[in-house]
């Protein structure tokens, strides 16, 4: 195959031209593993997994992808497929409402495609059910018929690799967790890495900047490549507009400051979040769905997006009677605890 496919839904789309979708994050999508930068132990393994299945002109094992989101679990993804030098096609949990919205895309896949299932921890558990002897037999099941007159038929279906992508692990089935032939998490990126991912985008993007900048914006993506190149977007519109058009470390600091994204990576709903905690709830512990109506969120987005990032910082604690906020928060948001937060810690910590 000369030219890499990616498929989105039914259609094949030529990976080498411009996509409608997103096409600032596509044009920095890293192409290959050897670009790939980060996840130093995900890369060895999957590298790994993928000459094994070269070396034996064979598909290569379902892959399992957990993390956070905006680590980069879409970019291997896309790097598998091209490194296998097969399709991909393209789809999301939610999307396969019904049986037959996922029987649709297995039975149209082709010899050593790669099937990227992104968010796979919604999919319903009918639809679940197709999967499974898809992945284990590479087989689909099809019944024809209600009641006594349906019909059962198995469908052969040539070996494919499936690539699940979720940020809750937790929410897969066992069942389903166990016939991923190899399962891993991607952890949150080091600032040096993250250092070196903005200074290739910018380079990309034709966006002069200093390392100092680079840094500076590094250490306030939260550990998340995406968040980085959507800072850098950013400094870059302050740059060119403001500035004389080269990202430097003033130039990027004045752009932190008006996006109110502060010098430990904090934006206005971390900050929010932490401030109603301390100011309304003397710390804590106070439920999930409480912070979520105080802040005008979804509880869903507080522990997906923000409780994640607050816990690495050390700034968030989950306790068996709800969040509590910890004494780096108190002194990050220039604040003093109350004489009993301290007794409340450290009786959560005995529990």
């Amino acid at each position: 195959m000369n030219a890499k496919l990616a498929v989105v839904s039914d259609q094949f789309l030529d990976a080498s031209q411009p996509q409608p979708e997103d096409a600032f994050e596509v044009s920095l999508r890293p192409k290959t593993l050897q670009d790939f930068v980060g996840q130093r132990r995900v890369k060895e393994q999957i590298g790994l997994i993928l000459d094994g299945a070269k070396a034996r002109g064979a598909s290569a094992d379902h892959l399992l992808l957990s993390g956070p989101p905006g680590l980069g679990k879409t970019s291997l993804a896309h790097i598998v497929a091209s490194e296998m030098n097969a399709a991909l096609r393209v789809t999301s949990g939610p999307a396969l409402e019904r049986p037959g919205d996922l029987a649709a895309i297995l039975s149209n896949i082709e010899d050593g495609d790669v099937l990227f299932l992104d968010e796979i921890h919604r999919i319903p558990r009918a639809v679940e059910e197709i999967l499974y002897p898809a992945m284990e037999d590479f087989v689909l099941d099809i019944v024809v018929g209600k009641g006594p007159a349906a019909k059962a038929f198995r469908l052969p279906l040539p070996p494919f690799t499936l690539i699940g992508a979720t940020t809750r692990t937790g929410l897969l089935t066992g069942p389903l967790r166990d016939r991923f032939g190899f399962a891993t998490r991607m952890e949150f990126y080091e600032d040096e890495e993250l250092a070196t991912i903005i200074t290739r985008s910018a380079d990309l993007l034709g966006v002069p900047i200093t390392p100092e900048a680079a840094k500076l914006v590094a250490s306030r993506s939260r550990g998340t490549p995406r968040i980085a190149n959507r800072l850098l977007k950013r400094v870059r519109d302050w740059a060119e507009v403001r500035g004389d058009g080269t990202v430097d470390k003033a130039s990027a600091l004045a752009a932190m400051t008006l996006f109110d994204v502060d010098a430990r990576g904090l934006d206005r709903l971390d900050r929010q979040v932490l401030e109603r905690l301390c100011s309304d709830y003397s710390g804590g512990p106070v439920g999930l769905s409480t912070i979520a109506v105080a802040v005008g969120e979804q509880p869903d987005t507080i522990e997906d997006v923000v409780e994640p990032f607050l816990i690495q910082q050390g700034m968030l604690a989950r306790t068996p009677r709800g969040r509590m906020a910890t004494p780096s928060a108190w002194a990050h948001l220039g604040l003093t605890p109350p004489m009993q937060f301290s007794e409340l810690t450290l009786l959560d910590e005995q529990e």
